[in-house]
Parts: C-alpha cells; structure tokens; sequence
C-alpha cells in the first residue's frame, strides 16, 4: 500500500533516495580504501579516480560531509577517510580525480571479471 502527498507523489520517495546515497558512499569509501591498500602491495599506482565528488571533498577536508548523514555514518566515515588519508602517505605523488560513472569502463570490467 503506498501514499500519495498533496502532489500525487510518494513521501517517502525521497527518503529512499538518501538511504540509497548514505549505502552508495558508504560502499565507495570502503572501495577506496581497499584499492589503496591493495595496491600498495601489488603496484606502484598513484592515481585514484571515483565517480563521486563529495567523496573526494570529504578526503581532502573531513569537514565536508554530507548534510543528509546521521552521526553514526558520519563516525563510521570519520575512520574510513582517516585510514585512506593514512594511506597517502605511503603513495608520494597521490591523486584522486573525477570520473564520471559512464566513463569509468576499467572498473566495470574488473566488476564483470571478479
């Protein structure tokens, strides 16, 4: 049984649309950590790309955290983006870029071959 607001709309759509963002870059801050530690044993890798951008901001300034995040997350996130600002040290010329999702073929191919 769904409901309808005043505009014919679902209210709760909205609220499903931030527990989809909160899980998205959950998942991607723990992608990026482990690529990091992964490839500080197997490669030389010094550049990271990420379709997210306030993923990146929150990397570079731990202020930055999106509004919509409870404390909870935001503690869980405080210690993710922690470790992978840890992990910049060991990678001298370290670079995180944008990368649009439709773009990014290289990790839909490691996706696929996992």
């Amino acid at each position: 049984m769904g409901m309808e607001g005043s505009h014919g709309k679902d209210p709760t759509h909205g609220n499903t649309k931030l527990k989809k963002a909160r899980v998205d870059i959950t998942f991607r801050t723990e992608a990026l950590r482990w690529a990091m530690e992964s490839m500080l044993q197997h490669s030389s890798c010094q550049s990271f790309g990420i379709d997210r951008r306030d993923l990146i901001a929150m990397i570079k300034d731990l202020q930055s955290w999106p509004n919509f995040l409870t404390q909870m997350e935001i503690f869980f996130l405080e210690q993710q983006t922690e470790v992978i600002q840890t992990l910049q040290i060991c990678f001298p010329d370290f670079k995180i870029s944008y990368i649009p999702r439709a773009q990014n073929d290289i990790a839909d191919s490691l996706v696929e071959t996992a």
